[in-house]
């Protein structure tokens, strides 16, 4: 081997373990792919960790979010303080590949010399950690099922709403609060809801803090009578067209659809509007297998 083939893997080597041991990112990363759309593991992180700071006093402290592909965390519990890097590479509309770099902002050079070859405290921790994560994400995906149907169209219906804002995770308890009062009033002043099928009808929705603005909407006859009221509105929603998805499964997790036909758009290039609109096909009052209760929905094509 002469001398310059010599230098070249000597200065191939440095690179490789000044990149390994001062420029990447994290100690040691955990990957899998789970059966779920990337906004569906990204709200689950997000939950997860709210529930292992109440229960196991572990605080994080959001850094970095970009949509529903990557998040960005810190996590304080004692003398610990570990950075968690969350990557959600969509495959297709049902499959995500995650991978979760971590790192130990106290003990950083152990942990790279240690957990890529032995067993340490810090590696079987964080496997376990997020082998809990994925075990109960998996047990959530099981509470639903989700169909892609295409493309399609709604129909043109003419509803009595009201207007609500709510964090994304509380849209179906924000509805069942304020049922009472539109209800209410359409029973008072004896307005038909037509097959008691509600409608929401997303106006807003800021992808960045999870919240939505919405119209939860009954449709009813446009000739009906009725007298002026502070919060019930009236107007027709015009048909759109766009992409269609059928969510089985209870209205509080409805959103999982909408994340799935985000990743089917992704993935096959269509550009959609993120105004999505569900049809309850079910009353959830009524109580059964909620695998039953059955909603249509439909996000937009973005307008040209």
């Amino acid at each position: 081997m002469n001398n310059k083939l010599k230098w070249l893997l000597v200065v191939v080597l440095l690179s490789v373990l000044g990149w390994y041991f001062f420029l990447k990112q994290s100690d040691y990363t955990i990957t899998f792919k789970v059966n779920a759309a990337s906004g569906t593991i990204s709200q689950g992180i997000m939950e997860w960790t709210s529930i292992r700071s109440k229960n196991q006093n572990e605080f994080y402290t959001l850094v970095e979010k970009r949509n529903y592909d990557f998040i960005k965390q810190k996590m304080k519990k004692g003398n610990e303080e570990l950075e968690y890097t969350w990557d959600m590479k969509s495959i297709n509309d049902s499959t995500t590949n995650v991978t979760i770099g971590i790192k130990d902002l106290n003990h950083s050079l152990y942990n790279r010399l240690t957990a890529p070859f032995v067993s340490t405290k810090f590696k079987t921790e964080q496997i376990d950690k997020i082998k809990s994560f994925k075990l109960g994400l998996e047990d959530h995906i099981d509470d639903f099922k989700i169909k892609i149907d295409g493309e399609g169209s709604s129909k043109e219906m003419y509803v009595a709403y009201i207007s609500l804002k709510s964090v994304m995770q509380e849209k179906a308890q924000t509805m069942i609060g304020y049922d009472p009062s539109i209800v209410g009033y359409l029973d008072k002043n004896k307005i038909k809801i037509i097959g008691y099928r509600p409608y929401l009808e997303i106006t807003d929705w800021d992808q960045d803090k999870e919240t939505v603005s919405f119209n939860y909407c009954f449709p009813i006859t446009k000739n009906a009578k009725y007298v002026p009221d502070v919060n019930v509105k009236f107007k027709t929603i015009p048909a759109i067209k766009g992409l269609q998805a059928t969510y089985f499964g209870n209205y509080r997790t409805s959103d999982r659809a909408w994340f799935a036909l985000l990743d089917y758009a992704k993935e096959h290039g269509y550009k959609l509007e993120n105004k999505p609109l569900e049809h309850f096909l079910a009353n959830p009052f009524n109580g059964g297998d909620e695998m039953q209760w059955e909603t249509k929905i439909i996000i937009p094509f973005e307008k040209k």
